[in-house]
Order: C-alpha cells, then structure tokens, then sequence
C-alpha cells in the first residue's frame, strides 16, 4: 500500500456570485496537489479575465467541433451561454495523482459523476438571497436582465441541491474554505480510494494469525 489515496475529481456548483469560483482558486492556491480545472466557454471575457487561466474562450464552431470530436467530459448552455469542462486536462490531472476541482453548474456535475462515480460534489449556497444579489450588484458585471437571469436561473437549480454530498455555506471565505479542505482531507480517507488496501489488510490478519498460534 502507497498510503496515497486514489485521486478524484472534486465538483463545485453554485448560484453565480455565491463565491465558488473565488474558493475554488483559494483551494488550488493553499493546496500544492490541488489543480484547477479550466472550462471551455462562448460567452465573452470579462475585464479581468485571463486566457487559459480563468477559461478557454472559444467560438460557437469550435464548441461544436470539440462536442463532436467528445473533447469534453461536460458541457451545459447556462445563461445562453455555453460551457464544457475538456476532458484531456482532468485525466492528465488524475492520472498524476492530483485532485481536480471542477468549477460547474449542476447539470455538468450529474454528467461528471457519470464519468466518475467516486467523484464528490459540493454545493455552495450563499448566506441569504439578499447578499446573493448584493455580490452580483458588487460585481457589477451584468446589466439587470441579465442579474434577474441568474437569479432565476439560482430558483431553479435549488431543486437539484440533494444530488451532492455537501453542502457549504459561503458567509465567511475562510471558514468555507476551511470546510471544502476538511471535507477533500476526509474523502482521501474513504476505503473505497485506499491503494492496496486489501494487500495491507492480509499482511496485518496473517501477522495476527502468526501472534495468536505463537500464543497457544
């Protein structure tokens, strides 16, 4: 046994301006095996959004195409919009032995837990609907059509919450944070991911076995 766990890909949805994507950099910054995952978009970059850091900004033919050629491990049309999460980058991650965090919405999680059953998926609600909207006014990156889109859009997908394994309230950065790397320290943890551990089990019933006769 390695005594390193199998690694797994770790799913964060959330209402928009609910914080996820601002915890989910806070995990891969304090946590040196923790990647991040970056989606492929069509919706336009926002004023201070990076290239390949933030997301992939494609055009709608190139969605097309990289749906077609099955590139992507999910995708969904959120806000008129489209996203998909490639799906080369999360095996290359995995397959090094990190665990990667998927920043989607909740149609891409089911799909994702399609793919990979022992992945976990962590739903971040906000404090109160109020400060919901207060972060988006904050953002200021929406015209009002477009913030009562996503908060319709946030009505609808509460519905969908029992699908994951848990919950995480954003009121204060820190301690959400704090709670997402208790719960990613707990889930390496899970039986079901030890390596080799029916190896190790064996070895300690027969060191037991050869005790107890000694005994006798």
């Amino acid at each position: 046994m390695s005594g390193q766990p199998r690694p797994f890909p770790i799913v964060l949805a959330a209402p928009s301006g609910a914080g996820k994507t601002t915890l989910a950099r806070g995990l891969v910054e304090r946590n040196a095996d923790v990647v991040f995952s970056v989606s492929a978009t069509t919706r336009p970059p926002r004023a201070e959004e990076q290239e390949g850091i933030d997301y992939q900004f494609v055009s709608e033919a190139e969605f097309d195409r990289m749906i077609r050629q099955g590139e992507l491990l999910e995708w969904a049309a959120v806000h008129e919009r489209r996203y998909g999460t490639p799906r080369q980058s999360v095996r290359d991650a995995l397959d090094a032995g990190r665990t990667v965090v998927l920043d989607i919405d909740f149609q891409g999680a089911r799909q994702v837990r399609n793919t990979f059953p022992d992945a976990v998926l962590i739903y971040v609600l906000p404090p109160s609907a109020e400060e919901l909207v207060r972060r988006l006014l904050w953002r200021g990156s929406e015209e009002d059509s477009e913030r009562r889109r996503r908060l319709m859009t946030a009505r609808i997908e509460l519905a969908a919450v029992a699908e994951f394994d848990y919950l995480v309230v954003n009121d204060d950065f820190e301690t959400a944070l704090g709670t997402l790397e208790a719960i990613i320290r707990a889930e390496r943890h899970r039986y079901s991911r030890a390596d080799g551990v029916e190896e190790r089990l064996a070895r300690l019933r027969n060191g037991l076995d050869a005790l107890i006769q000694r005994s006798e």
